[in-house]
Formats: C-alpha cells, sequence, structure tokens
C-alpha cells in the first residue's frame, strides 16, 4: 500500500508541476506579446520551456505504465498529461510564428488572447491543488467552469480579430495569412486548456 500511495503522490505532484510550467510559458507569450523585442531569443525560451513540459509528460506516462493500481482511471491521467502538453506545443508555435514570420507589430486581439492563456492556465493549478482532495472537489469544479468562460471568451476574440483582419481599409494579403495563422494557434491553445479542464470534471465526477 506505501508503493501505491507513493506512486499516487508521485502523479499529483507531476501534473502540477506540468501545469505550472505551462503557467510560465503563457507568461513569457504574454510578455512578449506586450512587449515584443528580443523575439527569436524570447521564443527560443518558450521552446526550452515546452522541452521541459515534455519532459513531465513522459515521466507521467512512464509512471502511468509501471503503476500496477493507479489513483485515477489510466484513460483520465493519460488524457489529463497529454493536453497539458498540447497546451504548451500551441503557445510555443505561436511564439516561433512571431519569429518566423517577421511580424512588426502585434495587434490588440493577440494580446487579449495571451492575457486569457495567462489567466486559464492559473486556474489550471488552483484546480491541479485540489484533484488529490475530495473536499476541494468543490474549488476544482469552479476553476473549471472558469477555465470554460476563457474558452469561450478565446473563440470571441478569434473570431474579433479575423473580422478586423478582413475588413481593414487596404488590407495586406501577406499580413492576414500570418495572423489568420498566429490567431488559430492561440486559440487552439484556448481549447486545449478547456480540455484539461474536461479532463478534471470527468475525475470529479468518477471519485466525488
Amino acid at each position: 500500500m506505501l508503493g501505491i500511495f507513493t506512486k499516487e503522490d508521485v502523479f499529483f505532484s507531476l501534473f502540477r508541476k506540468s501545469a505550472q510550467n505551462v503557467h510560465d510559458a503563457a507568461k513569457l507569450l504574454m510578455d512578449l506579446l506586450t512587449n515584443f523585442t528580443d523575439v527569436a531569443n524570447r521564443a527560443h525560451q518558450i521552446h526550452n520551456l515546452e522541452h521541459q513540459g515534455d519532459e513531465f509528460t513522459h515521466q507521467i506516462l512512464e509512471y502511468l505504465a509501471k503503476t500496477f493500481i493507479t489513483p485515477l482511471d489510466r484513460e483520465d491521467i493519460h488524457k489529463v498529461a497529454t493536453r497539458l502538453d498540447d497546451i504548451i506545443d500551441q503557445m510555443s508555435t505561436a511564439a516561433n510564428r512571431l519569429s518566423l514570420y517577421q511580424v512588426k507589430t502585434i495587434p490588440s486581439d493577440a494580446r487579449a488572447l495571451g492575457e486569457v492563456l495567462v489567466t486559464a492556465t492559473a486556474l489550471l493549478i488552483q484546480a491541479f491543488d485540489g484533484l488529490n482532495n475530495k473536499k476541494k472537489f468543490a474549488e476544482v469544479t469552479n476553476c473549471c467552469v472558469q477555465i470554460h468562460t476563457q474558452e469561450n471568451e478565446g473563440d470571441r476574440l478569434m473570431q474579433h480579430a479575423l473580422a478586423e483582419l478582413f475588413t481593414a481599409s487596404n488590407p495586406d494579403p501577406v499580413e492576414i495569412i500570418k495572423w489568420k495563422d498566429i490567431f488559430q494557434i492561440l486559440e487552439k491553445a484556448t481549447d486545449r486548456c478547456e480540455d484539461v479542464a474536461d479532463a478534471m470534471q470527468s475525475i470529479v465526477v468518477k471519485h466525488g
């Protein structure tokens, strides 16, 4: 039994560390979108956090493979781990596009999407803090609801951003292509936050 509880602690600890890593990347991305300088170097910093996230995911899946009795359903552990990884993958891709496309200015909707990601990932950390304690399941659920709200705001911002691109006076087709891609990537990151929240809500229902 001691070995089982140790494994349980490992899963929740790694979830929390992975979520913190995702949040750190979101803050770096927001900083880049707000203070658009030294782009290549700062995109590289986010890329380094993506690699750290890959390591957390690998550790979680390795423990999952080695653990006979798990504290949560195996599919839930796998989904949480991989969707957390997906969030940071999308954010790293967005930062890379900002550098690769050599964009000159940042639209306000891009900064707003960055704020959504910072808020949503902070809520993920709060939710993970209570996931291994049934007494805190109501708090977990509340965080998940707020993440859904942030994802809806991400959808709204992307739609507004695309409308602005295509209705601007004298639109530049190349800039439209660049920013349509970046906006969609940022919005996908908010979707992946919602996926993690969905997985946690499923866990709460199963174990509440």
